[in-house]
């Protein structure tokens, strides 16, 4: 799938109800840990971290924080014993992350106040990274995201958990409306507006199907990606790299990973 298509998702409006978007994050965030999305991009994490010097990962419109745990185990089961994970948004998660950071005993943090991925403060370290969420600008602002590290001088990388296939347009159409029904009770912390949400008005489970179809429109492939990447340092200051690896089962992840060439 070739096309883009630059629509709008109910998250990304500031009049959307918080409840109902932190019913969609903590769903994306169950779903994203337990078919482990992301699993196979940690060697190229971990190189980009390596490269950097770095033992975070700050982790950018982090929504709430689906993969991180997983991607951290990963880390710190392999290249990176010590790896931390610190998670920002411009909309905190607050309940979501509280979870982690307990659950990970510190070793995923989060930053309460709001952090704006194009403006990040440079006093937040670590190596950049943005989980399902790099689709959600237009071409400026994510040229300007990635400007942002490259004038900060750090290691960035954007993943995204689809390949950009029709295929996985009719499973957000099918049966993953059916999965989040079922799952929907057993999602940790427990919330009684994501249960009334979800059965009572179906606000999440329809706000949901219609973000994951968009979002696979909005997705940029690595061609985009390399070329937003350029703009964004028209100096050639960065070793850039894009494309898409696969799990063992099929699905694909798109990714974009970037750091100083003086490091590479």
């Amino acid at each position: 799938m070739r096309i883009r298509l630059q629509l709008f998702e109910f998250e990304d409006q500031p009049w959307f109800p918080a409840a109902v978007r932190a019913g969609m994050m903590d769903y994306l965030r169950f779903m994203i840990t337990r078919l482990h999305t992301y699993r196979p991009i940690v060697p190229l994490l971990a190189e980009g971290m390596r490269r950097t010097g770095q033992t975070q990962v700050l982790e950018l419109c982090a929504g709430a924080g689906g993969g991180a745990e997983d991607v951290l185990q990963a880390l710190r089961t392999g290249p990176l014993p010590t790896a931390r994970i610190q998670l920002t948004d411009l909309y905190p998660q607050l309940a979501a992350w509280q979870h982690l950071h307990a659950h990970t005993q510190g070793a995923i943090g989060f930053e309460a106040v709001p952090v704006d991925a194009l403006q990040v403060a440079p006093e937040l370290p670590g190596f950049r990274a943005v989980f399902s969420a790099f689709h959600h600008f237009s071409p400026p602002a994510a040229e300007a995201l990635l400007r942002d590290a490259v004038q900060a001088g750090r290691g960035i990388g954007v993943f995204e958990g689809a390949g950009k296939h029709w295929l996985e347009v009719l499973l957000a159409l099918t049966v993953l409306p059916v999965a989040q029904l079922c799952i929907t009770p057993f999602i940790r912390p427990f919330s009684f507006s994501r249960l009334f949400f979800t059965y009572v008005l179906p606000l999440i489970p329809l706000c949901t199907i219609w973000d994951g179809c968009v979002s696979l429109l909005r997705l940029y492939p690595p061609d985009a990606l390399l070329a937003l990447a350029r703009r964004a340092d028209p100096t050639g200051m960065y070793h850039w790299q894009a494309g898409k690896v696969r799990h063992r089962w099929g699905p694909q992840v798109t990714y974009l990973v970037g750091w100083p060439q003086s490091e590479a």
